[in-house]
């Protein structure tokens, strides 16, 4: 069998991979364990929050389609940091499990290119450091030009549930033992990551009247530029909190704790730790929020979100039976670590291919990174690529001043990580000119061009930058001159009055105006209020934070000025002698592609990228 295109796994990476080839035109095939658990939430039931909304905006922008699935199984939706600026607003949806993962498995089941094949890839067919294809566990051997590794925490997964651990990839699923003996043996340098997951809980066994309901927005806010608005049925999570009782119960297991023992030794997640961590970490708190989050409209589960944890059975039950509301909750499945097989990502190109084997990429959680919206934006660029290779066409590089994407794989690609990585707003350098609602005004012709946008999303894409357009026209060009009546409106917002004549531009630029006062002071004309409220938005966000826009926008030339000098891969940095034996040795081992990327490899100084900026004059 021959195919453009083969995707090891398919979850949240592997199905965005897949889709992407496949939409390119390309015959993809996607391999996984198992059919029916295809785009299984392992861990959380939500899409979305602080910097990964902003990747999943990013991911709709290019054609992707978790934003999408979100949109049609969300059942709860929220701004988070709502009452902050834009560059840290963020989205979150709740999300119905089981209706996702049919979403999911319909789409790459309609879709044209796409095959599905259950097994598992015991190993990578490579020759002359090139992938080939890839052979199963029934010797099949499967040819394609391109594959795309995409297994979660499946290669060498070992679950932990107190001092009791078993192979396994996900709770009653198989780990992956193979392929990632066979990375070891291609010569790729491997890590441990550990991650977790939380107990799940009876629903009809919680006392809700004991704890604090939170509903989400109305209207509900759409992830996707597609989505006109939500239909589903919306409802609320609760919270509720540990106490000191709950703290004395795990600090009395820590001798029956895998992390505490050192059954675990892999590196876990620092900014979702699992409750014994926060427990003993932050032990001057008297008490850590549990955010109670139905799984599904239809089904029994809660997830307490906060009560990640690898402790025994019978402890987590007497930690959870301590928490107010959860007095006499039932525990449908328990909560528990995993250790799993992670690809040190400096070993990739910003491409997502890697340096040791020519069309091979990764992509998800084997890159060290935790979430599904990070797989997800990795598993879509990996496909981009891998397609784009097949097609001798010029890959797809998204940098920091684009993206939270380019973001998330510079970091994983320069820097490294030591840690499971998870996507914030506080790492991106321009995050005021990166914000999740100017996201597809950012990438969309990207996806157009890539034939990965629809017509019809692409012609609503050009009528809201016209829209855009005229809304800065009319509020630049339209004047108003001071009256008494329009003070005093003025003054119910405690905006000073008008001295002399003024646009809507100058008036939009006070704190205290906003797009809906410029409506009530004004009755604003009938083409003022037909502009799209998307795009009105756009105007508000570029009136009011024009100064700071305009500072980080010349901070994005600087540093495209350096992104712009390519480096050649075969350049031979011992002979460059006026550099540091260091900085030698980690431009020999990361192979950057421009000096932008040399320059954030740790070790390599300013001075250096001096003399390489002197060199390559003369190369």
């Amino acid at each position: 069998m021959i195919y453009d295109v083969i995707v090891i796994g398919a979850g949240h990476a592997g199905i965005e991979a897949a889709l992407a080839a496949s939409r390119m035109g390309l015959s993809t095939l996607i391999i996984t364990l198992s059919s029916q658990a295809i785009a299984r939430m392992s861990c959380n039931p939500a899409i979305g929050g602080v910097g990964k909304a902003q990747l999943v905006r990013e991911i709709d922008a290019l054609g992707g389609e978790m934003a999408k699935a979100a949109d049609s199984c969300g059942i709860q939706f929220r701004i988070l940091n709502a009452s902050k600026g834009p560059a840290v607003q963020s989205s979150r949806a709740q999300i119905d499990m089981e209706m996702y993962s049919r979403y999911m498995k319909e789409i790459i089941e309609k879709q044209g290119n796409l095959f599905i094949k259950e097994a598992e890839v015991k190993s990578l067919i490579v020759s002359a450091r090139s992938v080939r294809g890839v052979l199963t566990d029934k010797n099949e051997e499967i040819w394609s030009e391109a594959v795309i590794i995409c297994p979660g925490t499946f290669i060498d997964g070992v679950i932990h549930i107190g001092l009791k651990s078993f192979k396994a990839g996900r709770i009653n699923e198989p780990a992956a033992i193979d392929l990632g003996q066979d990375l070891k043996n291609l010569g790729f340098h491997l890590l441990k990551f550990k991650t977790g997951t939380c107990s799940r809980l009876d629903k009809d066994t919680i006392d809700f009247s004991k704890l604090i309901v939170q509903q989400g927005d109305n209207p509900a806010k759409p992830f996707s530029f597609s989505t006109e608005k939500i239909i589903q049925k919306q409802i609320p999570c609760y919270i509720t909190y540990t106490n000191k009782r709950t703290h004395k119960i795990i600090f009395d297991n820590l001798d029956r704790s895998p992390l505490y023992t050192g059954v675990i030794s892999a590196t876990g997640v620092r900014y979702c730790p699992s409750i014994e961590d926060k427990v003993v970490k932050f032990s001057d708190r008297e008490r850590h929020q549990v955010f109670l989050e139905p799984q599904g409209l239809t089904v029994q589960e809660i997830y307490p979100n906060g009560l990640s944890t690898s402790l025994p059975e019978d402890v987590q039950i007497d930690l959870i039976h301590s928490i107010e509301g959860l007095e006499n909750a039932r525990v449908i499945r328990f909560g528990y670590g995993i250790e799993h097989v992670v690809l040190e990502p400096t070993q990739l190109y910003p491409t997502l291919e890697t340096k040791l084997v020519k069309n091979l990429y990764l992509a998800g959680q084997i890159n060290g990174t935790t979430g599904y919206e990070e797989a997800a934006a990795q598993g879509l660029i990996a496909g981009i690529n891998a397609a784009l290779r097949v097609k001798n066409r010029e890959p797809l590089v998204l940098d920091r001043a684009s993206s939270y994407i380019g973001v998330l794989i510079d970091d994983l690609t320069t820097k490294g990580t030591q840690e499971p990585y998870r996507m914030f707003t506080s790492r991106v350098e321009y995050r005021l000119i990166l914000r999740q609602d100017n996201a597809d005004l950012r990438l969309r012709e990207i996806g157009w061009d890539l034939e990965l946008i629809g017509r019809k999303d692409y012609e609503n894409f050009k009528r809201k930058k016209e829209a855009i357009n005229k809304g800065f026209d009319y509020i630049r060009n339209t004047r108003f001159p001071p009256t008494e009546e329009l003070n005093n409106k003025l003054s119910q917002y405690k905006s000073s009055p008008l001295k002399k004549p003024i646009t809507l531009e100058e008036l939009l630029k006070r704190p205290e105006i906003d797009i809906e006062k410029l409506r009530e002071i004004f009755l604003l004309e009938n083409n003022f209020l037909d502009i799209l409220e998307s795009a009105l938005r756009q105007v508000e966000i570029e009136v009011k934070y024009a100064g700071f826009i305009q500072r980080q926008l010349k901070d994005v030339q600087r540093f495209k000025n350096l992104e712009r000098i390519r480096l050649p891969l075969e350049l031979d940095y011992n002979c460059i002698p006026s550099l540091s034996k260091e900085v030698k040795e980690k431009l020999n081992k990361f192979r950057p592609l421009n000096l932008g990327q040399a320059s954030r490899i740790s070790g390599v100084t300013p001075a250096a990228i001096s003399i390489l900026m002197v060199y390559l004059k003369s190369y």
